[in-house]
């Protein structure tokens, strides 16, 4: 069980407005948000930027999956990055020395999940297979690949945090 005690999003039904092949997309951004919400539950500050091992820090990673996540859809729709998103971009990549509080990075990171879920209900399933290019290079991908690859990131990266929240919490080796 996960959030409130509810079965997996996958286990709930159909996403309302998501398109058939895309609601395992749609399950697994739920998940991560649902999987990052109780991850970090409680996380100080010092937890939230430490960085065991030299691994990167839960604020990086939540940070991350927001821009990414935002990126990807982006360029499944066929568009470019925006000033915006790229200024965004920027920021991401100081993101541990600027250190926002655990609560701004989470309303963006469900922010993020929130866009994303809206750009999904607005996929029409027939461009699925359309070509798109990525980054300045636009190497090749499909609408699905990139939002598949925006589910799959997020699942990644959703690990990583789990698994970093209970390295922190339990504090150096004794």
């Amino acid at each position: 069980m996960t959030a409130l005690n509810q079965p997996e999003p996958w286990l709930r039904g159909p996403v309302d407005g998501v398109p058939p092949a895309l609601q395992p997309a749609a399950h697994a951004l739920i998940m991560a948000r649902e999987d990052i919400d109780e991850a970090v539950s409680g996380l100080t500050a010092d937890e939230l930027w430490a960085t065991p091992g030299g691994a990167a820090s839960i604020g990086f990673h939540v940070a991350h999956l927001t821009g990414s996540t935002d990126r990807l859809l982006t360029y499944a729709r066929g568009e470019t990055l925006s000033s915006e998103q790229k200024a965004a971009l920027l920021r991401e990549r100081g993101v541990s020395e600027t250190r926002p509080q655990l609560q701004t990075l989470l309303a963006e990171w469900h922010a993020a999940v929130d866009a994303a879920l809206d750009r999904l209900r607005a996929t029409d399933e027939r461009t699925l297979g359309d070509a798109r290019g990525v980054g300045k290079a636009q190497l090749p991908s499909t609408v699905l690949g990139l939002i598949f690859h925006a589910a799959e990131h997020a699942a990644r990266h959703t690990g990583q945090i789990v698994t970093t929240a209970k390295v922190v919490r339990r504090g150096p080796a004794a």
